[in-house]
Order: structure tokens, then sequence, then C-alpha cells
């Protein structure tokens, strides 16, 4: 009976063990923080995700890995149907650190699919220390983080399509929202409402925003950063005509950012501004 009790134990424990490929941390353990710059210039710190209550999903890969080629697409599929990074749900594909930034850039290119690409990080970004920490024993591999940040899944697979995705979320007993892609979205298109332009952009120090109005009223310009954050919200009195407001971005990180430009009288659009020093 305990020889029988034994193999059962036995068999379960590597069951377990063999439904995560994330060989640096087990289920349920605390994993380490990290930040890291994406293939666009913006920075992702988990820490930040997961203490604004969002959950992470993080996709190792090497761009000569063909099952990695074939999975992008689902991958960035889940990141647009949760909001494009501006919603419950984070996603980022992170290299194991072998690769460039061009040749990330070439792959998503290639291989991304029609969806809304998720945020990618090469090895030039700082992928290689994250994929050390966690130590994927294959690829790709497709993990888990909750807000607690704690390791949920170590290995969503085998990928068929988004669902896959989504029942290990729910199973980890985590529920988030299909949400489109909002304004804060670097991917976000551009409503033809409104007319506005922003120069330079690039912006270093401070970028103008220039709208022209058919009568006087308030302006209110709101910035968002790649987590979907303001981290700008300026209100300017317009005059009927050609306007142009200045706005600071001199504290803002490298990066991209999404402008909201809003009208008292409902007209309203995006623009994306890149800062670059």
């Amino acid at each position: 009976m305990k020889k029988q009790l034994l193999i059962l134990i036995t068999i379960v424990s590597l069951a377990f063990t063999s439904t995560s490929q994330i060989q640096g941390y087990t289920v349920g353990q605390t994993v380490a923080d990290f930040t890291v710059t994406d293939i666009n210039g913006t920075v992702h710190t988990l820490s930040d995700y997961t203490s604004a209550g969002k959950w992470v999903v993080l996709d190792f890969f090497f761009v000569a890995c063909v099952p990695c080629q074939q999975t992008t697409p689902i991958f960035n599929e889940l990141h647009e149907k949760y909001g494009c990074n501006q919603a419950d749900l984070i996603c980022i594909s992170m290299n194991t650190g072998q690769d460039t930034d061009a040749q990330v850039i070439a792959f998503e290119n290639t291989y991304g699919g029609t969806f809304s690409h998720a945020a990618a990080v090469s090895g030039d970004g700082g992928a290689g220390a994250v994929n050390t920490a966690f130590n994927p024993s294959a690829y790709p591999t497709f993990c888990l983080i909750g807000a607690d940040m704690q390791l949920k899944n170590g290995d969503i697979w085998p990928l068929s399509n988004v669902g896959t995705f989504e029942t290990a979320i729910n199973n980890a007993g985590y529920n988030p929202t299909p949400t489109a892609c909002g304004v804060a979205s670097v991917n976000t298109l551009e409503s033809s409402s409104l007319d506005v332009v922003l120069y330079p952009n690039p912006s270093k120090d401070a970028t103008s925003i220039k709208v022209g109005l058919e009568s006087n009223q308030e302006v209110n310009v709101i910035v968002y950063n790649a987590i979907g954050a303001v981290v700008e919200n300026q209100s300017f009195q317009g005059l009927t005509g050609e306007n142009s407001f200045s706005v600071n971005t001199s504290d803002l990180e490298n990066g991209h950012y999404m402008v909201n430009v809003q009208l008292a009288d409902g007209k309203a659009t995006v623009k994306q501004l890149t800062v670059l020093r």
C-alpha cells in the first residue's frame, strides 16, 4: 500500500513539474522586478503594472524559433483583444537576449500578423537579464504573472488560439475584460473629427499643439504613457482661428505617448507623440 502511494505521489509530482517550462521560478513564487525598454523605446517596469492591479503575460522567444514565428500572431491577438496594454492585461514579448532591436523589428514585421503588436523587447532593451532570471527550458514559453507578482502559470501550452490564454488566465483566478484599444494605446487610429498637429515630434523638452477652432472655447490636453496613466493634463483657452499651445515634455522618459486633445464642443482627436533626447 505504501509503495503504491509513493508511486502515485511520484506520478503527480512529475505531472506538476512538467506543466512549467519556467525553471527560474516555481508557480506561486514571487518573481523579481525588472525594467526593460521595448523596440519602440517605451520603458516597461513590472511593478508599475502589478501595483496598478494588472496581470502580465510574458512571451519568451527568439527570432529564428519557428514555433515562435507561428504563435506570435496569437499573442498579438490577445494583446489587441484585451486593450493593447491599456486595460487589465499586459502582454510583453521578451527575447532571449541574443537578438537586436533591428532583428526583432524585422521579426514582428514578418510574423506579427495583422493585430496590434504587443510590446517586444530585444537584447538591446535588457531582455537577456529577464530571460536568465525566468530561465525557460524551451521556446516559445508563455507565462502568467499576477498582480501580487507571483508566477501563476509557467507554461501556457499547447497554444491553439486566444482561448488557450483565456482558459489559463481564468484558471489562475483572473478574469480580464475584453477591451478595445483605447485612447492611451500607441496603436490607436487617429480621429478625423479634429485637425491637430504636434511639433516638434519627436519632442525633447516641449511640444506645441496646433489646432484650428471655429469658436472661442476651452481646449483640454491629456497625455498618457505606455501603461495608460495620465502624465500631463492641461487646459487652455482657445480663440477662434489658429491656436498653438505648448506642452512640457522635459519630465517625461523616452518613449511613445498618446496626446488626447478635447474641445468643449465635443470634438476630439488622439495623436501619437514620441519623446526622444
